[in-house]
């Protein structure tokens, strides 16, 4: 597998950072993470802007323009011949003479293997629990996952597949995904504040406002145990069923028709190259 770091591209075993890089000293980097199917991108420009939003709100400065983004990244699809993979972009914090003062960031690109979800899975859904915590700057995709991967061992004792984070009892996000909400009377819910902007999150809500009532609002943990369903989203898992939360079933305990509806309807869209970046093409089918 071929890498990409800072004008080289190299085999991704051999690829290395300095050990004074703010990303190692300090947790202090930016990434992001996009799919790419039948050899082409999904909402490529989407994760783009959020990944040169994300470097700007943390004062990083890449060298690369956008246009060189995208250049290295289809040199990267050509040599390693993936047409089903992930992509990860990661800015980090820099070279710092003091281990604390950004400097000029390094770009490493790596292609990776990616395995989504099985329609098993999906029909099966999954347990989640909560935990109190807020990530901070929310709005940044950064490579700060602390609280995420040190509440593995949590999840796993309760045979659970991830954690939901909330704040006095209002729902914000999972570590690597966003979550909605579907009302007994149909409507979609999803939290408005102290999120990462998911973008399969962005482009569902684009799908369910042809269908349903679509409310951005503070969400709270009680509202969810009390759902019709509840689902996350994500990059790497497209729309996933929360059948469980803690100890309280969601629904009937398994896929609703809502959830399954809208997660034929993304799959549409990526299966319609032409319509990836005009979502509002698509339309729900009855």
């Amino acid at each position: 597998m071929i890498a990409y770091i800072n004008q080289i591209f190299t085999a991704a075993e051999k690829a290395a950072l300095p050990i004074g890089d703010l990303a190692i000293q300090r947790g202090y980097a930016v990434f992001d993470y996009f799919r790419i199917k039948h050899n082409a991108p999904l909402f490529l420009d989407d994760y783009l802007d959020r990944f040169f939003r994300s470097a700007d709100l943390m004062f990083l400065h890449p060298v690369q323009t956008r246009e060189e983004v995208k250049s290295i990244m289809s040199e990267l699809m050509a040599q390693n011949k993936m047409a089903e993979s992930g992509m990860r972009m990661i800015l980090t914090g820099g070279c710092s003479p003091d281990h604390y003062e950004p400097a000029l960031p390094n770009l490493v690109i790596v292609q990776e293997e990616l395995q989504m979800p099985s329609h098993e899975r999906f029909m099966a859904g999954v347990k989640v629990i909560t935990h109190e915590y807020q990530r901070d700057l929310p709005l940044v995709k950064t490579t700060n996952y602390l609280m995420g991967v040190w509440m593995q061992h949590k999840i796993r004792a309760q045979n659970a597949s991830d954690v939901l984070y909330h704040k006095q009892g209002n729902v914000s996000e999972l570590p690597r995904a966003n979550v909605m909400m579907v009302t007994k009377d149909g409507r979609i819910v999803t939290p408005s504040e102290n999120i990462l902007q998911g973008i399969t999150r962005m482009k569902l809500l684009e799908l369910a406002a042809h269908k349903y009532s679509v409310e951005l609002r503070e969400l709270s943990v009680a509202e969810l145990k009390n759902a019709a369903e509840v689902f996350m989203t994500s990059t790497t898992k497209r729309i996933l069923p929360i059948v469980q939360l803690d100890e309280f079933v969601i629904g009937n305990g398994k896929a609703g028709p809502v959830t399954s509806l809208l997660n034929a309807a993304f799959i549409e869209m990526e299966n319609n190259h032409h319509l990836a970046m005009t979502p509002t093409g698509t339309t729900l089918k009855i």
